[in-house]
């Protein structure tokens, strides 16, 4: 990794948090989830020490989302830089803030993800100090205040964001890593192919935002350059078909959380600042 950012620079570390990710987030009895939890309330499962009663049991108590779910580091950030390490049970009177504050951290950290995960790649050197500074000032404003975290213009930093990764992108096209990215792919933003057969599919540069692809067989799909932001992977197959399993080295905007939801095996091939799933 570049300058110092690692995996464990995105990955939650719990001893140093407050059970937040249990606490923030609202869910509803699902697939994911047994119970409904409105944001703000504790996870019945949890306990007086901010650790979890089943956590060595999740998905045989219908939890799925909570082992795919990952803060991505925001959760000891918030804990220990912004609140100084007081949890919001010895001080309930921050405990709104906390919730809040973690929040947007979350969404901020997704961001310094994927910069970080950009800069990785090789085609990516001519604008890794652009990279750098959107990344460092990012990273400054995760660990300012909360009066400040709560006062930020998240959509202005997705825009500048964004617009890195697509001139990240033209890099990568004109280095004849991926085909025509001047040709839109094919848009399935929001599109429900749960299950899917899409095994061997062209996905190069397709939009694939929000699209449900629990289940879906992906094995040897073309991904690459592909968006896959809030894309559902639950159990999409990401293994080994015939040689090799999926290729998410140049998707676009892919998530730990995401992967941690998939299934894969040796064979799916990913790069920092991602890494293999335990159960894989």
């Amino acid at each position: 990794m570049l300058d110092g950012y690692d995996a464990d620079s995105f990955r939650g570390n719990c001893e140093e948090c407050f059970g937040l990710c249990c606490v923030a987030p609202s869910f509803s009895v699902s697939p994911d989830f047994a119970v409904d939890k409105a944001a703000g309330d504790s996870c019945p499962n949890l306990r007086r020490d901010h650790r979890c009663t089943i956590h060595g049991s999740l998905r045989a108590r219908g939890f799925n989302g909570c082992v795919a779910y990952d803060c991505l580091g925001a959760g000891q950030k918030v804990a220990q830089v912004t609140f100084g390490g007081r949890s919001w049970r010895e001080a309930p009177d921050t405990a709104e803030r906390m919730f809040e504050t973690f929040r947007v951290v979350r969404q901020l950290q997704q961001l310094l993800f994927s910069l970080v995960g950009a800069m990785e790649l090789p085609q990516s050197r001519p604008l890794r100090p652009d990279l750098a500074a959107l990344r460092d000032e990012i990273d400054a404003v995760t660990r300012g205040s909360a009066d400040a975290i709560g006062s930020t213009d998240l959509p202005r930093y997705r825009r500048r964001v964004d617009g890195l990764l697509l001139r990240v992108a033209g890099e990568l096209a004109r280095a004849g890593v991926s085909r025509a990215i001047t040709r839109r792919g094919i848009d399935l933003s929001g599109v429900v192919l749960a299950g899917a057969y899409l095994r061997g599919a062209d996905l190069t540069n397709a939009n694939l935002g929000g699209t449900l692809l629990a289940g879906a067989d992906l094995r040897d799909a073309d991904l690459t350059n592909a968006d896959l932001t809030d894309a559902d992977l639950a159990d999409a197959n990401l293994a080994r078909a015939d040689v090799t399993g999926a290729d998410l080295r140049r998707s676009v905007r892919l998530t730990q959380t995401q992967l941690d939801a998939a299934v894969g095996d040796a064979s799916t091939a990913i790069t920092d600042p991602l890494v293999r799933p335990a159960h894989w």
